[in-house]
């Protein structure tokens, strides 16, 4: 793996990518054999955890290395070719596999209908540790890794070959980071048992920030089903804190450091440990907090940021991206967390994953002004709101008030 960048990387995504291909619909969509449908040109873009999360920190300014797997097919040409349009290190640093094929997604959106997907995971199901060169994580302070979810070879004998990856990650003194996908309710990755994966990824895992419906479809298959009966699509109006608290403390009790749950329009809950020595460098790594004391024992809830909105793709993503940032310029933990919506609020302001996405400064200058929030749709009880910080905080949340950087 050729490796050029001008200057070392501090920050690598590694985990799932794809080729996305999205042709314009123009009116009948339905397959019948033997006939010729008419339709418009097609949009081509990388999908995925390395291009979303990766590219956002790319163009926040973060020295950033991509560690996706592609085949040395037309499809994987194109991956490499759109990831190299940002930067052609960020190209170099892929994976090709000769011989296998790339993953791709035909994204069919008719008129007034609902997207459907047809996905091959491609290269992602044979992505594993042996696929990291031993200088692809040399000088790196963080490590994401994004969607395993969706890899079978990281899932599959209850994710040991995710808990050899993290590991190595991690012996490196690495700070390590893992998001997931919601995989098809009908899929083999659906069937695992994800308890007993996270058993084995969560005590080399540092930071952890999986989404709402992600984590209660793993974690708790019938609670989510059964609130999916009850309240339809739209389960966020209906989250409480106590059930945020409870999946988090099983996160927070298998080895993270830091638990985070998306929750889309209703911002981003974030709790901490309640041990201060697994905050430490020694214990999570070159990307440790500055002062581990004061992230101790928090419970925070970040509301979104108002902005006209032109599309969600990435934004999850992005989200991620900016909570990342946070920690490699070493904030505060209330600072890391206003990043994190900020840029998720950035990124849905184009319909793309990227293009909202500006330099770090530009997103510290709306900060700076008076940037309205969404009103909070989730249920915070017993919750105070702190025009100083722009955040909720639980009534259990052990930090101190502080201004915002």
């Amino acid at each position: 793996m050729k490796l050029s960048q001008p200057s070392s990387p501090e920050v690598a995504v590694a985990g799932h990518i794809c080729l996305d291909l999205i042709p314009a619909l123009l009116g009948e969509t339905a397959v019948i054999p033997g006939k010729l449908l008419a339709v418009g040109p097609a949009v081509t873009s990388t999908g995925g955890a390395v291009s979303n999360t990766g590219l956002a920190l790319h163009r926040l300014g973060f020295r950033t290395r991509l560690l996706g797997k592609v085949g040395d097919d037309l499809f994987g040409k194109s991956i490499l070719a759109i990831v190299g349009q940002y930067g052609k290190e960020l190209a170099d640093g892929m994976i090709v596999s000769a011989g296998e094929h790339s993953s791709y997604t035909v994204v069919v959106s008719p008129p007034g209908a609902d997207r459907c997907f047809w996905h091959y995971s491609g290269t992602n199901d044979t992505f594993g540790e042996d696929d990291l060169a031993p200088e692809s994580l040399q000088g790196l302070r963080l490590f994401h890794l994004g969607y395993p979810t969706l890899m079978k070879r990281l899932y599959r004998n209850e994710g040991r070959e995710l808990e050899q990856l993290l590991r190595r990650v991690k012996e490196q003194g690495i700070t390590v980071s893992l998001d997931l996908a919601e995989p098809d309710p009908s899929s083999e990755a659906a069937r695992q048992d994800w308890r007993a994966i996270l058993a084995r990824a969560l005590p080399y895992t540092d930071i952890f920030l999986p989404s709402f419906e992600e984590l209660l479809f793993l974690l708790r298959r019938e609670q989510f089903m059964e609130m999916k009966r009850q309240y339809g699509h739209d389960l966020l109006p209906h989250v409480e804190t106590e059930l945020l608290r409870e999946l988090t403390a099983e996160l927070l009790g298998g080895g993270a450091a830091v638990a985070g749950v998306k929750l889309g329009t209703g911002g981003l809950y974030l709790r901490t440990t309640e041990e201060a020595a697994r905050l430490s460098p020694a214990r999570m790594g070159a990307a440790a907090p500055a002062d581990p004391s004061s992230w101790r024992g928090r419970e925070l809830l970040a509301p979104c940021f108002q902005v006209p909105v032109k599309g969600t793709t990435g934004a999850g993503d992005c989200t991620i991206a900016g909570f990342l940032g946070g920690m490699l310029k070493g904030l505060s933990l209330e600072d890391a967390l206003l990043r994190a919506v900020a840029v998720g609020a950035c990124n849905v302001e184009e319909t793309d994953a990227l293009s909202g996405i500006p330099p770090w400064e530009c997103v510290n200058e709306r900060l700076a002004g008076a940037w309205p929030q969404l009103p909070s749709v989730i249920r915070l009880e017993g919750w105070r709101y702190q025009q100083e910080l722009l955040l909720y905080r639980s009534p259990l949340d052990a930090g101190q008030v502080k201004d915002l950087k």
